[in-house]
């Protein structure tokens, strides 16, 4: 017996949904409403399941958008996407892994949705634009030029993430170790002079409310970790396709922490303490495309 194309391909629709809205929960809501529909196709009339499939999740993303785009500007404090546990095996597809990173994610936030539902579909799952016009409702021609424009929009905004994952870890490793210690100063040895600091606790717990940089600033902060929270466990993970960091406390996951690494340093930390981004941390993610 044939396996469904929807359970062939949940994987990947849940990865297309998760790119156009960073968040796993309306994700996995918005893959639910494609089966749901799904279920009510004639399948003989489907030449292309794959294509009808991310077709029918790409729109019902679009529509979730346009709720969350008035709900995040309600949202107190930076927000910041919700966090995938992953495995390592996802950062052996170098591009992949850098789409589904909190960088590039938080780098689409600042599409339009249908400049994101054009870049993600094309440039992350290399759809035709003939595809993606009659997804997005625009002509070929629109929708190359949209893709354009949303190309340099990324391009101007994106951190660079170094695709050396064996320097990547290393770097990672020494942060969380300065973190875990007070280490100022190797703290400010592996910091990026115009490093980032973003942290999300969605008015939830406690978190700056606004981004810190500089790497003075952003080292000192840090250094305090271990005297403001000497209960916390500092540990490592992999998030999004990349090494990562998480804190402990009592038992439980706080924080949730994500680099951008380039030229040996860290260029910017997000630090995810939503309790509800923080929820689906327990088990690994299967993203695809």
């Amino acid at each position: 017996m044939t396996e469904d194309p929807f359970i062939t391909h949940r994987s990947l629709l849940f990865t297309v949904a998760y790119e156009m809205l960073g968040s796993a929960a309306d994700a996995e809501d918005v893959v639910q409403e494609t089966w749901l529909r799904w279920a009510g196709v004639d399948r003989a009339e489907v030449r292309a399941p794959r294509a009808y499939l991310i077709r029918i999740v790409t729109r019902q993303a679009l529509n979730r958008l346009r709720t969350l785009a008035r709900r995040r500007e309600e949202y107190v404090g930076e927000w910041l996407p919700e966090p995938l546990l992953t495995s390592p095996d996802v950062a052996e597809d170098v591009e992949f892994a850098e789409s589904v990173s909190i960088a590039m994610l938080t780098v689409l936030e600042t599409l339009a949705p249908a400049e994101r539902a054009v870049f993600v579909l094309h440039e992350v799952f290399d759809l035709p634009f003939a595809d993606i016009a009659a997804t997005v409702g625009k002509t070929p021609a629109a929708a190359r030029q949209i893709a354009h424009r949303a190309r340099e929009h990324v391009a101007a905004r994106r951190p660079r993430i170094a695709v050396d994952r064996a320097e990547q870890q290393q770097v990672v490793d020494r942060f969380l170790t300065a973190v875990r210690t007070g280490d100022l100063q190797v703290l400010l040895d592996v910091l990026a002079p115009d490093v980032v600091l973003v942290a999300d606790g969605g008015g939830e717990v406690a978190a700056v409310r606004r981004p810190v940089t500089g790497r003075d600033r952003v080292a000192t902060l840090l250094s305090r970790f271990r005297t403001l929270a000497p209960d916390a466990v500092v540990g490592a993970m992999w998030l999004n396709g990349a090494p990562a960091g998480r804190v402990d406390h009592g038992g439980a996951i706080d924080t949730a922490i994500s680099l951008a690494v380039a030229d040996g340093r860290i260029t910017r930390i997000y630090a995810i303490r939503n309790p509800s981004k923080l929820a689906r941390l327990g088990e690994e993610a299967a993203l695809s495309r």
